[in-house]
């Protein structure tokens, strides 16, 4: 028999969060490169590969005291990125894993880590309804589908249909 694990054991791993710095945005910005990686996210930049942009975004994250934004490291090195900001007039999550380190638990992981962080609640996340494995890390740390939407996606280039995911007290 499977012997079963607590979540006070389940997350104690290797997987890190940190502030982001500087040094970190040439790894995120490798990152997101990916054209696989931009057609499961579908909700990304016109353009990935224009640099000027991204760090334009990136400066005013960083400049923006009311966002909470970690870089997700998995023994010492980064994986990706997570963040807490303001959405459609919500409180949101959003998470980045670089696609060589997918399928690992580590968004789990990590999005268990910072929800022990952010207090926020209530707390959304949306997800193109395609994207089974962003839906089941969020399932796994407790957010429900409670509405959907759709959008047009650059990576894509079409119309995608996403769920609304909430965490906290039901409406």
């Amino acid at each position: 028999m499977k012997e079963r694990i607590s979540m006070n054991d389940r997350w104690k791993s290797d997987v890190q969060l940190r502030d982001v710095s500087e040094e970190d945005l040439p790894i995120f910005f490798e990152q997101q490169l990916d054209p696989s990686a931009n057609d499961k996210a579908a909700f990304t930049v016109k353009d990935p590969s224009d640099w000027e942009v991204f760090s334009t975004h990136w400066r005013q994250i960083l400049s923006d005291e009311a966002i909470t934004k970690k870089t997700i490291l998995l023994e010492g090195i980064v994986v990706g990125h997570i963040s807490n900001f303001k959405q459609f007039d919500q409180q949101a999550v959003s998470y980045w894993i670089g696609k060589q380190y997918w399928n690992r638990g580590i968004a789990t992981q990590a999005l268990f880590k910072f929800l022990n962080h952010v207090k926020t609640r209530p707390l959304y996340a949306r997800a193109a309804k395609d994207n089974l494995a962003s839906l089941r890390v969020l399932e796994k740390c407790g957010f429900s589908i409670i509405d959907e939407d759709k959008g047009f996606s650059n990576a894509r280039g079409v119309e995608v249909e996403e769920y609304i995911l909430k965490l906290g007290a039901a409406t």
